[in-house]
């Protein structure tokens, strides 16, 4: 994925109303006294004028990396009947369905150690480094799982090895999109952060439309039966050259401003052994506030993306009786729109904020959970396909804003092991085990209703912690000086800035 719009200038942008300029203004000024509170008098040359090339190519490599993941992601949620059949041919239907998501739950257990190991990693060594790491380990498991003889040939190895090869990819991805946010947030200039940060998760959206896409043409060219016996392995194999690619790219990075700004201040070798020892520990003790947060930002995400990808497709299987085509193609359109909408979305948090985008999706979750679901029942192909259209738009709410948000809740010097422990340990706790947990209760329950009950608990809580978030839109990340998109922007910041702190200064001598 390539980032397709030039930056934007103030002759080129859309024009903003009078109350959203007041309040991006507003914003920036209070960022501005808190930083020149804490922060010893800015000059000129402490703003950071953001390289565009280099910038383009962070958005590209970070989403790329997305994209893969998500890829898979897509690829195992539509193939997760078809691979019950190839892993476990001897269990009933509804055993090898939830086997399958139990396998692919397994990679979620996994993740949080991933984030232990490779977030302090890429607060002690960089970023680019490790990003790298994660894509070769993602591309190898991906692909490993392509490579495994069935049940048929090997017996009970098969599922091992599958397992196997998803604990390898849920242990890289713990350290993915930790590193991916905080990549092209600390790139991004302040006015710009959520908008470049949504190409992150339109990476991620754009991977998981192309693993079903794929995965749906197949079922329809190839057919049942010659998907089990090897159709299934296409997707995976299609992975490694992805792989490739995003390798390629992140390996042309520089590291971003933010980190080589914080080695600059410090001796790189004693930063290195100052951060590996306490950073984890300060995490929990220091920034607990801020990881509570990003865990119910987390869970809010993605209790209703995996409900929605990965649970979904075979909700209308196996719970509502559709066909497995109609299906994947309802829960498509669901993607279509996300992808449609969530870059304008990311630019519209830059104007308003991120609480404000983050609230109307969780009331409207709370709202649509119910009736949603009931349309998702309905025969015919107007009432589910309304309701796959409301969830992509809530969804969307919740994905557009998440890149630009959750680094701002950490500082530069802890932000991808906090980011990266936060974010896996929610999603291994409630988003990876959704489609475990919802299919296990539907099937216990015999209640049809419980993924829109499961909806509502999650926009409630994820309502509460956006209640607690400190709105960051159009504010310097914390730890990094303030990032413009050019020298005169940054003379322009600089003269706002002095005017301002010039004004506070006459305003507390006439008091």
């Amino acid at each position: 994925m390539t980032v397709a719009q030039d930056p934007e200038s103030p002759e080129s942008s859309p024009q903003i109303p009078k109350w959203g300029q007041r309040h991006v203004q507003r914003l920036r000024r209070d960022a501005f006294f808190k930083r020149m509170r804490r922060k010893p008098a800015m000059s000129e040359e402490s703003i950071t004028v953001v390289d565009q090339p280099m910038l383009k190519r962070a958005v590209s490599a970070a989403a790329l990396g997305n994209t893969m993941e998500w890829f898979d992601f897509g690829v195992y949620g539509y193939l997760a009947a078809t691979l019950g059949k190839v892993f476990y041919p001897d269990a009933s239907p509804a055993v090898q369905l939830l086997s399958t998501f139990a396998t692919f739950a397994a990679a979620f257990v996994v993740r949080p150690l991933g984030g232990l190991f490779f977030g302090p990693l890429g607060d002690r060594i960089g970023r680019q480094k490790v990003l790298a790491a994660t894509m070769i380990m993602m591309s190898i498991g991906t692909l490993a799982v392509g490579l495994i003889p069935s049940y048929d040939s090997i017996g009970i190895w098969a599922p091992i090895l599958l397992l196997v090869a998803r604990l390898v990819q849920g242990f890289s991805t713990g350290g993915e999109y930790g590193g991916a946010t905080t990549f092209i947030a600390e790139y991004s200039p302040d006015k710009r952060r959520g908008f470049l940060g949504s190409w992150l998760d339109f990476g991620t959206f754009v991977g998981y439309a192309m693993g079903s896409g794929l995965v749906t043409i197949l079922n329809a060219v190839l057919g049942d039966a010659t998907m089990v016996e090897w159709g299934w392995r296409i997707p995976f194999f299609i992975a490694g050259p992805m792989g490739i690619i995003g390798l390629y790219l992140r390996l042309k990075l520089e590291d971003t401003p933010a980190f080589r700004k914080q080695l600059d201040e410090h001796d790189s070798k004693v930063k290195a052994q100052e951060t590996g020892r306490s950073s984890i520990g300060k995490i929990f003790t220091v920034h607990w506030k801020a990881l509570l947060i990003c865990m119910g930002i987390v869970l809010l995400y993605n209790v209703t993306n995996y409900m929605v990808t990965s649970y979904l497709p075979t909700y209308f299987t196996e719970v509502v009786g559709r066909s497995q085509l109609s299906a994947d193609l309802l829960v498509l359109s669901a993607m279509v729109v996300v992808v449609s909408i969530i870059v304008a979305v990311g630019r519209l948090t830059d104007r308003i904020g991120r609480k404000p985008v983050f609230v109307f999706g969780a009331i409207g979750q709370i709202v649509l959970a119910i009736p949603c679901f009931l349309l998702i029942q309905r025969s015919g192909w107007i009432g589910p396909l309304i309701a796959c259209l409301l969830l992509g738009v809530v969804l969307a709410c919740f994905a557009a804003p998440s890149a630009s948000t959750l680094p701002a809740l950490f500082p530069t010097r802890v932000r991808y092991a906090a980011l990266s422990i936060g974010f896996n340990l929610s999603v291994s706790i409630f988003g990876g085990t959704t489609p475990l947990v919802t299919s296990a209760l539907v099937s216990s329950t015999g209640s049809t209703m419980i993924p829109a009950y499961y909806l509502i608990i999650s926009g409630v809580i994820g309502l509460i912690a956006v209640g607690f978030l400190r709105e960051s839109a159009t504010q310097p990340l914390d730890g990094s000086p303030p990032q413009v998109d050019s020298t005169e922007e940054a003379k322009d910041l600089y003269t706002e800035a002095s005017a301002l702190t010039g004004s506070s200064s006459a305003d507390r001598s006439a008091r």
